[in-house]
């Protein structure tokens, strides 16, 4: 099984005709065979893909004529936060939003706005969910998962490739890997998805990567021995980032002494979170604890 994402998932991408959204429906499309329409405002009726897909001027229409469950944004940060609204209102039950540098007064809007809506969103700034095997719909490279049973929730994109190395070299592999991004405001929070790898019988562990700032982190902690019952482990970058200057992504900034990478580890740690210090240590760390 898997969270989000299936071979049976039908995926549209909103800014197809865009220089990284044509390369990056490709990419899916290629990895999958389920990207079944785009949706570029003004270009409704064209193909793209080579006429592997056809575009719309509306995700609305485009989910009428596909049976679309899922878009993926490619869009400019001007752009990102009525692209999302769009895909609300036509009841896309995933939006993952790769955009990157959109207003936080805009995600405040759609915060407020997904609150008792049909959709889910991953993102924005972020690189999106993979499901190795069957779909991917975003920017994760599709060569180096592997089919396992590990699921991945992180806010680091360089890292999330890292851990998928690691774990695959191992001989676990992922169930589902998913990016949420770095932004202070985002869709889906950790402790969301960790309720859904929870839930998922073939994802045997989960692995969190955070960083400094926030306390998505903590609060995802806080569910482990109360309804998560599977082994979890996290590595926390940032260990040295100084408070009160921003390390990498905007929501990187340590504003409170318990947003310090030390005082998460800690949180972590004594909700029984099996706590990796090292990047080095992602793979090794999972493999040992899990025994096999």
């Amino acid at each position: 099984m898997s969270i989000l994402l299936n071979k049976n998932s039908r995926i549209i991408v909103q800014g197809i005709t865009g220089q990284e959204g044509s390369f990056h429906a490709a990419q899916c499309h290629e990895y999958g065979n389920n990207v079944v329409g785009g949706v570029t405002p003004g270009k409704g009726g064209q193909m793209a893909l080579d006429g592997a897909v056809p575009i719309f001027n509306s995700v609305a229409d485009a989910k009428t004529e596909t049976a679309a469950a899922v878009t993926v944004i490619f869009v400019p940060p001007f752009a990102a936060a009525d692209a999302i609204l769009e895909g609300i209102d036509a009841e896309i039950s995933l939006i993952v939003c790769i955009t990157e540098g959109i207003p936080v007064k805009d995600m405040m809007i759609i915060k407020n706005y997904l609150k008792n809506k049909k959709s889910r969103l991953i993102g924005p700034n972020c690189p999106g969910v993979i499901t190795p095997g069957e779909a991917k719909a975003g920017i994760i490279p599709g060569s180096i998962v592997e089919k396992g049973s590990i699921g991945i929730i992180s806010r680091s994109g360089t890292l999330t490739y890292e851990a998928v190395h690691q774990i695959g070299a191992t001989g676990y592999g992922q169930s589902t890997c998913i990016g949420i991004g770095g932004d202070p405001i985002i869709g889906s929070s950790m402790a969301d998805l960790l309720l859904l790898f929870e839930d998922d019988a073939e994802t045997e562990a989960v692995l969190i990567i955070g960083e400094i700032g926030g306390s998505m982190e903590i609060e995802s902690g806080e569910l482990v021995g109360d309804k998560v019952t599977k082994p979890v482990f996290a590595f926390i970058a940032g260990s040295t980032a100084p408070p009160g200057r921003r390390m990498g992504h905007a929501g990187a900034i340590i504003t409170q002494a318990d947003e310090t990478a030390a005082a998460k580890k800690l949180a972590l740690g004594q909700q029984g979170v099996h706590i990796i210090d090292s990047p080095a240590d992602l793979g090794s760390t999972i493999f040992n604890v899990l025994g096999n």
